[in-house]
C-alpha cells in the first residue's frame, strides 16, 4: 500500500503529464482538421468493463449484521480510523448487547439512531465510553484524492473504500459524514461515547459533524431499510411512544455467523484505475438522460459500488 506522500506525488505527476501529452484514443477523421474526441463512458459501462482484481471482498471480521423485521442492514467497519471504537462495538455485539434494543430515533434528512433509550442495559466486558477517535495521522494512509476543492477540508477523497479528508499541513486524516456513514453518539464530553448508541446518516451529508463525532463504518447494504423508516415526531426525531420504535432482532459480527447465513459482498477498490474512471463518469454523466454534464463531483456524490460476491470467487485483497 502506497504512502500518502508517494500517492500524492504520483497523482500530481500523472495529472501534469496527462495535461500536456494525453491524446484521445478516438481516430481523427481524415482531412477534418478537428481534434479527436475522447471516448466517454457511463458508470454502468465502467463497471461492466471491470475485472475481478478491481474488487475486494468485504471481510466478515470487519462487518456487522443488524437484522430488523424488514431485513438485514450490513455495516462495514473502519478499524484503520477508529480501532478502539470498532473493537468495543464488536465486543458489545458479541455479548448480544444490541439484540432486542431499538431504532429509537429517525430524524428527517439527518440520521437514524439505535441503542438503549433508557441507558440501563449492562455492557458486560465492553466499555460504556471510549476516548474519541475523531481523526488519525495521515502517515501511511492509502488515499485517492479528488481534484475538486472542498468546503470543509483541504483535501477529500477515498481511503480503502471510505470517504475521507486530510490536512497535509497537519498530517491528519478523518472520515466524512456522507450518506450511509455510521457513527457513535456522545454527550457534550468528547470521550463520552463508546458505541452503545450508533447512528447512520440518512440525509444530506451533515459535514459540520466531521471531527466532532467518531465515525466507525458505513452501511454497504440495506440502507433503504433505515432511510424509509417513519420519522420520529419528538424533538430530534425521537419516537414519542415505545411502540413506535423498531426492534433490532439481532446484531452480530459477520464472522460469528455461520457461513451459510452470511451475505458475501465485494466492493469496488478505490485504489484502481477503474475507480478513477468511475469518478470521471460520475463527474460528467454521459447517460442519455443527462443534457448538461456537471463537470464536477462531490465526495459524497460518489457511492462506492458494492455487489454480491459469487460463490467460489477468490477474495481479492
Amino acid at each position: 500500500m502506497m504512502s500518502l506522500g508517494l500517492r500524492q506525488a504520483i497523482w500530481v505527476a500523472v495529472a501534469s503529464a496527462c495535461a500536456a501529452t494525453c491524446v484521445s484514443a478516438a481516430p481523427r477523421a481524415e482531412g477534418a482538421g478537428q481534434p479527436a474526441t475522447k471516448k466517454t463512458f457511463t458508470t454502468a459501462e465502467v463497471l461492466a468493463a471491470s475485472t475481478p482484481a478491481d474488487w475486494r471482498a468485504i471481510e466478515p471480521q470487519n462487518t456487522l449484521y443488524m437484522d430488523l423485521p424488514s431485513g438485514r442492514v450490513i455495516i462495514e467497519l473502519a478499524p484503520q480510523f477508529a480501532p478502539h471504537y470498532v473493537a468495543n462495538v464488536e465486543a458489545l455485539a458479541r455479548q448480544g448487547y444490541f439484540n432486542g434494543l431499538w431504532v429509537e430515533r429517525v430524524q428527517d434528512n439527518y440520521v437514524a439512531q439505535w441503542g438503549d433509550p433508557d441507558s440501563k442495559k449492562p455492557v458486560g466486558n465492553a466499555l460504556r465510553s471510549v476516548a474519541a477517535e475523531f481523526e488519525r495521522s495521515s502517515r501511511g494512509l492509502s488515499f485517492m484524492p479528488l481534484a475538486e476543492p472542498d468546503t470543509y477540508a483541504p483535501e477529500v477523497g477515498f481511503s480503502d473504500g471510505f470517504p475521507a479528508a486530510i490536512d497535509p499541513k497537519l498530517g491528519r486524516a478523518w472520515l466524512i459524514h456522507c450518506y450511509g456513514m455510521v457513527g457513535a453518539g456522545r454527550d457534550n464530553d468528547v470521550d463520552s461515547g463508546g458505541g452503545t448508541e450508533l447512528y447512520a446518516v440518512i440525509g444530506q451529508a451533515p459535514r459540520h459533524l466531521d471531527r466532532n463525532v467518531t465515525l466507525l463504518g458505513k452501511v454497504v447494504q440495506g440502507m433503504e431499510l433505515l432511510s424509509s423508516l417513519p420519522r420520529g415526531t419528538a424533538p430530534l426525531g425521537f419516537y414519542e411512544k415505545p411502540e413506535q420504535r423498531v426492534r433490532i432482532l439481532s446484531f452480530k459480527v459477520a464472522s460469528d455467523v455461520p457461513e451459510s447465513q452470511r451475505t458475501p459482498l465485494e466492493e469496488l477498490r478505490t485504489d484502481t484505475q477503474t475507480f478513477t474512471d468511475y469518478i470521471e463518469a460520475r463527474r460528467n454523466r454521459h447517460e442519455e438522460w443527462f443534457k448538461v454534464p456537471a463537470g464536477h463531483v462531490d465526495v459524497c456524490n460518489v457511492p462506492i459500488p458494492v455487489r454480491q460476491r459469487a460463490a467460489g470467487t477468490p477474495q481479492q485483497r
